[in-house]
Parts: structure tokens; sequence; C-alpha cells
């Protein structure tokens, strides 16, 4: 299968002093791939890298050490950024980081505009965007009445209009409540099983991570773990030495194993918690 985004031995620090919004994250030789049309969750405690790596995915940040290539190309080429970045689009924590414009419209066409692309087909990508995050009879309003979660929405909907292959969702719920999050991550699903993206979230969600192809967890600039969310999160006690949670269902069977219930704790979704514990009460 083609390679989306791709770290060899990648390493990276801040200088000292310089100023960031985050934690100074450290990567100490990170070797990912990540394939195209995959979901990818990358879980880990504050200061563990993870947004760090995530900007290295687009060329926000250069590696110091080792190389990212994304969909084969070098990030460090710097005649291939704006195509890198074309391909491989990013929503970020904050929307109103992201957004530009007085009207939702007007900024969805921003990015296109800005890459050249002509008017008719800018037309066509900010109504299948805004059509697609459920947006478009927003599409004339102005961006900061919006609530936070259609404020999310537009901003994603801007990064479809580059028409990418891959999106990097570097914590797009945190600032939102349970209806815009899964709002948001009802995106995420049409986005990988309806339009094939490639997308890796970033995320502190658990169960947001649980509905993933596959779990990547990081640790002090390292991976630690990865798997499909089955074999994560089984690892209960490991993920707690490292500071992460569980998926609710998955700490409900734990504790129950820890009471002298013998129960499969890689039954994630509530559905199958429930037919779990259903088989195993049943009278």
């Amino acid at each position: 299968m083609e390679i989306a985004i791709k770290t060899e031995n990648l390493t990276y620090f801040y200088d000292a002093g310089q100023e960031e919004t985050e934690i100074p994250d450290v990567l100490d030789r990170v070797s990912l791939e990540i394939e195209k049309g995959t979901f990818v969750a990358i879980l880990g405690h504050n200061g563990s890298g993870k947004s760090t790596l995530a900007k290295h995915m687009n060329a926000l940040l250069l590696p110091r050490g080792g190389t990212v290539t994304a969909f084969g190309m070098d990030t460090k080429d710097e005649a291939l950024t704006l195509e890198i970045r074309r391909r491989v689009g990013m929503v970020f924590q904050n929307p109103d980081n992201q957004i530009v414009s007085n009207v939702v419209e007007e900024d969805v066409a921003f990015a296109p505009e800005n890459l050249g692309v002509p008017s008719d087909e800018i037309r066509r990508r900010v109504d299948e965007a805004l059509k697609t995050v459920g947006m478009y009879e927003f599409r004339e309003h102005a961006p900061h009445l919006l609530s936070g979660g259609q404020k999310q929405r537009v901003a994603i909907a801007g990064v479809l209009a580059m028409d990418p292959e891959c999106i990097v969702f570097d914590e797009p719920t945190a600032m939102l409540d349970p209806s815009g999050r899964a709002d948001v991550m009802g995106i995420i699903h049409k986005l990988r099983y309806e339009r094939g993206t490639t997308v890796v979230l970033i995320t502190h969600h658990m169960e947001e991570a649980a509905l993933a192809d596959r779990v990547v967890v990081m640790s002090d600039g390292h991976i630690v773990m990865d798997g499909t969310p089955k074999e994560i999160f089984v690892r209960v006690e490991e993920l707690d030495e490292l500071g992460l949670t569980v998926p609710e269902t998955t700490r409900l069977l734990f504790e129950l194993n820890r009471a002298g219930v013998e129960l499969p704790l890689d039954a994630l979704s509530v559905e199958e918690c429930a037919k779990v514990l259903a088989e195993r009460f049943a009278s």
C-alpha cells in the first residue's frame, strides 16, 4: 500500500528561549509510516511530542535530524513545500486561528484562491466542502457569529477546499462540547470511509481514538505503542503508568476483572460492551 506520511529517525528540539505556545516537545529518532487511506490516532500526555510530530507532517516544522516525507516528497525541499501543504492539510485546536475572512464561503475559498485554482473550480470546491461539513446553509454568515463547533466545521471545510489527500487534525475537539465533538468525529468518519482521505488525529479523547484503524502512543518523544485500538486499549495498566486513560467501556470491564469477574477487555464500543455483559450475567 502507498505510504502517505513517513518519518525516519525524526529528531526535533526547540531552541533554548524559543517562544512556543505549547510545552516544548522533543522528538528522539521517531520512525513511523502512515498508509494512504487509513485513520491513525496519536495519543500521548502533554509534552509527549505528538503535536510536534503532527506539525512535521506538512512541513510546518522541519526535522533537526532524520527525514519526513509526504507522499514521497521530502519536507526539507523548499520547492515542494506548497505542494506538500496542498496534499497534507492541517486542522488545529482553535478554529479562530484558521479563519481569515468575514464571510464563511470567502474563508473556505481563501486557500484555493491562493493556489491559483480557477474560479469555477473554486465555486465547486467551496460548495462541496461546505456540504460535506454540514455548513452550506451558513455560507453567507459571518464566522465570528458561529458556535465553536460550527467554526471548527468551517475550518475543516477550508482545508477540504484544497482537495488534500491527507488531513492532520491536531486536537480538533479539545475546545468543543460533546455535541461539537460528535459533529467533528462524524466528519472525520465521512472523510475516511466515504472519500478515502488519509486521517491523522491527535487527541486526548480515548473514545475518539477507539474509532481509528490504528493507535500510536507517544511518551517523552518516543513511540511506545503501535497497534489496533483493541490491541492498545487492553494494556490498561501500561497506559495508566503513562498518564493516559482508556475508553469508559474498557475501564468498566477492567474494574470488573479486578473484582473477580473474567471478561474480555477488547469490547470497546458501547454495543460490544453491553453484549459481553449481557452474555456474562445472563440468568
